[in-house]
């Protein structure tokens, strides 16, 4: 009689978390969102992170039930646990509410750390809690902050911020630069290519089979026909058409100030704003307790939440997890989408159903395209 081999079941979600400024919120908002034992069942948690630091901020907040696993690689991770990844056995003096030479230098070991491990797999997905950027800024970190490095350290052309919240997706053209330098960068180009990258984002991280994007004008009223500046014109609306002639529904540019003042930001499954304040200062006012910020268009699925190092409250007990537990579960979510969009588009339809759907082009398809359209 043959014996049955049972199938290996898949591995959960190794999910990464680098601690940030250690003189901020983060060991607090980690342990907040690791207590409950039951998320064990969905993911495997790695703290990339001092445990010294670590078993401080448990006493400090009380946490004496919040256990884990001091590991030196994460191959050695425990599924069922809190695991960490201790960067460094240094003593290190906390001070609550300061940005340090010491914490930015730790800040920077943990996003090298958890970078080597998601170049070898030993991880699936990283979770980036709050950095402080003047502290952390050094010869080794020439950033703005965290997308820009993890564009770099993954060899990418070019990626974009997004925010997150359930229906709600933000994406900006550019990035954390001063606003005397956001029109001399905006090109066609630029902007072309951000929507690309947030359209192909869409249908493989967020399994939106036609995305429907709204673009955000760069002047006042979108430049009221041209009579506030001819950038939205000659710029903005060149490349909304050349992207919507390629097949994408892209639509605008609108005035921001009543676009999100009306119920119209609700009508699409994401925006591309054009500089940072225009998407985030929207966004932190409808999402900002469980914002996520998400890294498009890089191979590796980064997220973080979407609030800063919080000095003002650190070591007080008064930070809330919910933004971080929304960013890990955010990564897990985008690492499902893409495995089960890359085991959909590996496979081509059979023939009868490309036939009937006509790879897109089916008679249907066209009728909802016109009905879009119009």
């Amino acid at each position: 009689m043959q014996s049955i081999q049972k199938k290996d079941k898949p591995r959960k979600p190794v999910v990464g978390i680098t601690h940030g400024d250690l003189n901020g919120i983060s060991y607090e908002i980690i342990i907040k969102a690791l207590k409950d034992n039951r998320l064990f069942e969905m993911f495997t948690p790695v703290i990339y992170g001092l445990s010294k630091v670590l078993s401080y901020h448990r006493k400090n907040l009380n946490f004496f039930d919040f256990n884990y696993k001091v590991v030196r690689d994460a191959r050695q991770i425990m599924n069922n646990k809190v695991n960490i990844v201790n960067i460094s056995n240094d003593e290190v003096r906390i001070e609550y509410g300061k940005a340090t030479e010491v914490a930015g230098r730790l800040a920077y070991d943990a996003l090298e750390a958890a970078v080597s491990d998601l170049k070898e797999n030993k991880i699936d997905v990283v979770v980036t809690a709050p950095i402080n950027k003047a502290g952390i800024h050094s010869d080794s970190f020439d950033f703005p902050g965290h997308t820009e490095y993890f564009t770099k350290r993954f060899d990418c052309e070019d990626s974009l911020m997004l925010m997150v919240h359930e229906n709600i997706r933000i994406g900006t053209v550019t990035g954390h630069i001063p606003l005397r330098d956001v029109v001399p960068s905006i090109t066609q180009e630029l902007i072309t290519r951000k929507i690309r990258i947030l359209n192909d984002s869409l249908m493989r991280d967020f399994g939106i089979t036609r995305p429907k994007i709204a673009v955000l004008g760069i002047n006042p009223h979108a430049g009221d026909h041209g009579l506030i500046g001819d950038e939205d014109e000659h710029i903005v609306s060149a490349a909304v058409i050349s992207t919507k002639k390629s097949g994408m529904l892209v639509y605008g540019p609108f005035p921001a100030d009543g676009f999100f003042g009306t119920d119209e930001y609700t009508k699409f499954d994401a925006i591309l704003t054009m500089y940072h304040d225009q998407g985030m200062i929207p966004f932190k006012i409808l999402a900002f307790d469980k914002g996520v910020n998400f890294t498009a268009g890089l191979p590796i699925v980064r997220t973080s939440p979407a609030h800063g190092t919080a000095y003002e409250i650190a070591g007080k007990n008064m930070a809330s997890a919910d933004s971080l537990r929304q960013a890990i579960y955010l990564a897990i979510d985008i690492l499902k989408n893409r495995r089960a969009y890359d085991e959909m588009t590996k496979d081509p339809l059979p023939s009868g159903l490309i036939n009937e759907y006509g790879n897109g082009k089916n008679n249907r398809k066209n009728e909802e395209l016109n009905e879009v359209e119009d």
